[in-house]
Parts: structure tokens; sequence; C-alpha cells
């Protein structure tokens, strides 16, 4: 209703809203490919991977060496000769065992060849460049430890690719050794490891597989370790062991038993390569190469931060969603105690009542508004309709109902604020209760609206707002959202004693207080909010009354509701960096500030903006975390949720039938509400006016003269 100038509402943000989601999906993706890596290896020699999983493998190959080139018509295999050992660790680097292991080779004057994961390599590059330069060997283990078998070949290029520039950028050599992981010795090779391997040759590689695999993942006992590394009567071998992916206290002391134990036989301990006589297996890395390496490690410690950063806000949230429902449910309770159960009892408050009710284009409810109003069970009352310049003949509506007590006051269209104030000069009495035209009150409620007032501190009070058109869905939703978070809100404001809001639907005012603090504001798109906060800071008490009831309507369509929240979510932003000056101030203004704006910034402004990055942090969950582990934790908050909602319904004396929609509510409506709220926040920095946004009326509160909702 209030008039204001606006440009076109912004849209760009949308997409860049969506731009900035997808990111944060694929950063963490990123993090839960790259944390969640698995370790050990395939099955022992012999293990029966059977002769349907072997077909397609050449038996040179199963019958061959370990070291496998791949890239020519006939597969090449090499063995290691008698006494020669190559020792081999997989899954690492690891900060807490790879240093030991090499603390270990260093004192025996040993050395041997690492498979690293490149995500780990981005990790810890320090570990990486301290192998080689204490002699050892690089080969490849993939970037997240993917079994190549059951990967497609987009995937496996990416896997070796990765890990190439990771090592790059750690080193500034590139790997052409690669053992896959879940491998064990050629004979337990699959036709699809077999054909994986084919196609990683193509880039260069070369299979590096065991002769011995110590299983010693599985920690199986320092002497099985030993036992299972030390090659039968003087062979040589390559031994499979590892640095990372678990604990391996039992691998670091297997290995210092090992080696001084064979070198006594005259082993010697070698790399692949050398052990093979084969040439240097790593080759200097090209300059592209080593920064898209340095990028991608950049990308993976972004997605780590961004990971942490997630946990950590999701973490506030939930401390303040249980911190908010506590104080909630404490200050409910006070409040209860207070009101249902007086300690003094004061004389009943019936001086004259005026009520205002500023209208346009209220003719589905007018008269049934006006009705409820001239039906009420309050001994003095007037009703004072303002037509704020309707076209629909809002005003010849009330005035063909010839009600007694009941006036039609008529301006040009200029706002609801401008109504409202012309309503105030016009009324007779020094109570005020401001009503919106398509609201219905019960008999009772003027009379327990004002009863507050017979305390001489309280300057305003708000009454309770309950939706008439709840048969729906969308009602059902508003009703939840009214019960549970504004009049549950509104107790715990009244003991607090910084009510920031008396909703337009229902309120009642001291004349005098209007008057002092310049009637109703008309420069912001929430007056109600506006005045309630100009109310407090000028030192009066603002209270709830429950029992005081009045049934309002409220949007019947997705589209009407977006208009409504918006203008109250960007209107009650203006209140609040109107009245900001409030942190300041002594008094009431002072428990405004330093209690009710805060509250409203972090949970009506802060924590939905950040419900979009939650909601793809709880995708990224589907994906990387065990289903039933995230189907418990929505079912305790939805407990919890359903549990505060029958409380709220309860102090209410509402059915607690709505509760089934709960969970429809929070999987559509709160996206919609939190979407608001980015588009609020949106419009004010960039400092567009937002126009009123009215809601068209289908007449259903109005049918509420007749009967209640179910």
């Amino acid at each position: 209703m209030a008039r204001h100038v606006a440009r076109r509402d912004p849209r760009a943000h949308w997409i860049l809203l969506l731009l900035g989601l997808v990111l944060l999906l694929a950063a963490l993706t990123l993090n839960g490919l790259v944390t969640g890596l698995a370790g050990g290896s395939g099955p022992a020699v012999g293990g029966g991977a059977g002769a349907d999983a072997a077909a397609g493998v050449p038996k040179q190959v199963t019958s061959g060496g370990p070291v496998l080139r791949l890239d020519r018509p006939e597969p090449v295999d090499r063995t290691l000769p008698d006494r020669t050992i190559a020792l081999t660790f997989d899954d690492g680097p690891d900060p807490r065992w790879t240093p030991q292991v090499l603390d270990v080779l260093r004192r025996h004057r040993a050395h041997a060849t690492f498979f690293v994961v490149g995500a780990r390599v981005n990790e810890h590059p320090d570990l990486v460049r301290r192998i080689l330069d204490e002699g050892h060997e690089i080969g490849s283990h993939t970037f997240t430890h993917a079994d190549l078998g059951g990967a497609p070949q987009w995937r496996r290029d990416l896997e070796l690719s990765l890990t190439r520039k990771a090592v790059a950028a750690a080193t500034g050599r590139e790997v052409t050794l690669l053992r896959p992981p879940f491998s064990s010795s050629p004979q337990a090779l699959t036709g699809p490891e077999y054909a994986a391997l084919r196609a990683a040759a193509g880039s260069g590689h070369v299979a590096v597989l065991a002769d011995r695999d110590t299983k010693d993942w599985q920690r199986p006992g320092v002497p099985a370790i030993v036992e299972a590394a030390t090659p039968a009567k003087g062979r040589g071998a390559v031994v499979l062991m590892h640095d990372g992916g678990g604990d391996r206290a039992q691998t670091v002391a297997a290995l210092d038993r090992l080696l001084p134990e064979l070198t006594r036989q005259g082993y010697r301990f070698t790399t692949v390569s050398a052990g093979i006589d084969a040439p240097e297996s790593m080759l200097p890395a090209g300059a592209g190469s080593r920064w898209s390496g340095t990028a991608l490690r950049w990308a993976q410690q972004g997605a780590g931060g961004l990971a942490a950063a997630m946990n950590v806000l999701l973490g506030i949230a939930l401390v303040l969603g249980v911190a908010r429902l506590a104080v909630q449910v404490v200050c409910a309770q006070r409040h209860v105690r207070r009101v249902r159960r007086p300690r003094h009892r004061r004389p009943p408050v019936t001086v004259p009542v005026s009520v205002i009710v500023p209208a346009y284009n209220e003719a589905a409810n007018i008269a049934a508004t006006v009705r409820s109003l001239v039906a009420s069970a309050y001994p003095a009352l007037e009703v004072i309709v303002v037509d704020d310049g309707s076209t629909d003949g809002t005003a010849d509506i009330v005035e063909r109902m010839r009600l007694r007590g009941v006036r039609v006051l008529r301006q040009a269209n200029a706002g609801k604020p401008a109504a409202l104030n012309t309503g105030i000069r016009a009324a007779r009495a020094d109570l005020l209760v401001l009503v919106d035209g398509d609201t219905v009150f019960q008999p009772d409620t003027v009379y327990r609206l004002v009863q507050g007032f017979a305390d001489p501190t309280v300057g305003a009070i708000s009454g309770n707002t309950k939706v008439a058109n709840r048969r729906r869905l969308l009602g059902r939703w508003q009703h939840l959202e009214y019960v549970i978070g504004f009049n549950l809100d509104r107790r715990m404001y009244d003991v607090l004693e910084c009510m920031p809001t008396i909703p337009g639907a229902i309120g009642a005012f001291r004349r005098q207080v209007l008057l002092a603090v310049g009637g109703v504001p008309a420069d912001t798109l929430a007056e109600d909010t506006d005045l309630t906060m100009r109310v407090l800071r000028a030192g009066w008490r603002v209270v709830y009354e429950e029992a005081a009831i009045a049934w309002t309507e409220a949007p019947s369509s997705l589209r009407q509701l977006w208009r409504q929240r918006y203008r109250w979510c960007y209107g009650t932003m203006q209140a609040m960096w109107k009245h900001r000056h409030a942190l300041r101030e002594r008094g009431a203004g002072g428990k405004l500030g330093r209690r009710g704006l805060p509250y409203l910034a972090v949970f009506q402004l802060v924590l939905p903006l950040t419900a979009p990055a939650v909601d793809v942090f709880a995708l990224y969950g589907l994906l990387f975390l065990p289903w039933s582990s995230l189907a418990l934790a929505w079912a305790g908050l939805l407990l919890l949720q359903a549990l505060t909602a029958g409380y709220a319904l309860r102090l209410d004396r509402e059915r607690l039938g709505p509760l089934w929609s709960l969970p429809l509510q929070q999987l559509v409506y709160r996206q919609v509400m939190y979407l608001v709220v980015v588009q609020s926040v949106v419009t004010a920095v960039i400092g567009n006016r937002l126009r009123w946004q009215r809601m068209v009326r289908t007449g259903e509160a109005a049918a509420l003269v007749t009967g209640r909702p179910s």
C-alpha cells in the first residue's frame, strides 16, 4: 500500500548464486574424493580370482614377473635377480608413518620405491621431496586410490594425469611407474585390471605388481609380515608393503627386523628401476605440468578449507538452533506462568477503545472484519475504517452495512501508514487497536488485548495472529510458522523485554505513545516493526497477549507468499538499520538493541543466508557419507522440530494434526523463505527501493464469522 519508487528487482544474482553453489558442490566433491581414500591390496597369490575373472589376461603375464611393460603388441615382463629385493610402499605419504619408514630405511642404508596417492602428495609435498632426497623412487598409486579395473576410461585417465601433476608440482619430476590400487601379484590380475594397465601404458606408465604381498594392512602381526616379505630360496622379489592408509606400526617394526636379517643373508635392497637395471623412472616435468599441479594443490587445499568451514558453520548453526530452542522453551514457560497465573489481579480495563482499520481494496474480507469488531464483547468501542483510495468499493460495502459505532473515512491512496495516521487523528479514545482489513476478531479479542494496559509502564500490546486459510498445504505450513516461529518468539521477546514487532493484524497502543513517537512511520516497508521499535526506544514496555486472537488471511499461492515475505524481510532490514543506534542506548531501547536486533540479525538474516550452502553440504553428504547416518541425523532433527512444534501448538491450544506436513515444510517452504532473504539482501545492497507488494484476497478470512478453521 505504501508508495515507493522502485527499479526492477535485480535478477543477475540468481545466476551468481547458482554458479557459487555449483562451485561449492564441486569443491566439496573434490574434498570428498580425496579425503575418503581407502587402502589395502588385492587378493593373495592364487587367491582365487578365478578363470572367469582372469579372462583376457595373457598367460605370459600371469606366470611372469611383476614389472610389466604393456605398450607393445606383446607384453614384456621383468623379474628381479636373486637376492635383490625392491621394497615398495603404497598409500602414502602419511605424516606419521612415512617418516618412520624413511628413518628405518636410512638407518639400514636401504632404498625403496614409494607408490604415492596424488591427493596425499598435495597434502604433504615435503614428504615426497624427502623421499627423493634420500635416494628413493616414486611411482603413481592414482590420485584418489581408485579401483582402475572398475573405473571408466575418463576416470582412469584423470586419476593418472592428476597424480603426475601433483608429483610434478611437489618435486619438478613426473612419474612413470604405476601400481594400481587393490592389486597384488600378476597371478591375481583380472581382465578389467589388465585392460586398465594396457590403457595406462599408452600414456607412458610401466605397471609394477608384486611377488610378495605382506598384507600388512590387515595388521597380522610383525612375525607374519616378516615371513610374508621373505623370498624363498634366495630369490629376488618385489615386496608390497604400506606406509599410509591406516595404522602402520607393525609395518615399521617388521621393516626394522626384516632389513638386518636379510642383509645378513646377502640380500640387497634397492628401487624397482635399479633392481631390473632400467633407466631412472622419473623424468623432468615441464612447466605446464608444474603450474597445473600447483593449481591443483591450491584447489585441493581450498576445497579442504571450504569443507572445514562448512563443518564449522554447520556446528555453529546447530548450536545456535539448539540454544534458541532452549531459550524459547524457558521463556515460554515463564511467560505462561506469568500470564495464566498472575500474582496480582488488577482492575479490568474497560475504558473506551478506538479500532482503526486501514483498507485498500479489501472488499473480500472487510464486511467480515467489521462485523467481528462490532460483535466484540467490549463495553465502549468505536470502529474507524480508513479507505485508502480503494477501487473495489471497499468503503461502500462498509457504509451500506449501517452498523452502529462504525465510521468510514475516505482519502486518496497514500499508503497504509498514512491511512493509520488518519485514523489515529480521528480516534476519540485513548486506547487504540490497529487492525488489518483482512483480519477477523473473536468476541473477546479486544477485551483481552487491552487488559495489559492496567500496567502503566506498558505502551503497546501484541495479539496472537492465527492463519485462517489453513486447509491447503501452503496454509498449513504458514499456520505452523505462525505458531512455532512468530508466537513462540513473541513469548520470548516479552520475557526479555525486547519485542521488535507488533503485527499489523492485531496490536494495541496508547494514543499518547503513538503521538509521542510521531505516529506510524512511512519510510520503511515494515511500518509495524518500525513503529514497535520506536515505542521501545521511547522507554515503554511492549508485551504479548496470547489470548487476544486474530484470524488473518495468509497468502494462498507461492507467488503471493514470496511478495509478502519479500516486503516483510526488506522492511525488517530497513527498520533494523534505522534503529541500529539502540545498541548504545539504555533502558528499553538498549534491550532492543542488545537483545532483539542481534537475534533478528542472526536468525532472520545471517543463518537464512547460509542456508543454500548448508543444503549443498547436505547434498555432499548424500554423495560421500553413509545414508544410514544421514537418515538418522535428519530424523533426529525432524523429531526435535516436531517436538518443538507440538509444544508450541499445545501452548496455543491448537490441534496437533498439521504436524504431518512438517517434513514437507522443511523440503519446500524453508527454501522459499531463505531465497526471500537472499533477494531482500541483494535488493538492499544495490540500493533498490522495493514497492509495496499487495496480496490478492480470496475472502477466506470472512468464513470465520460463521466457523473456525480445522
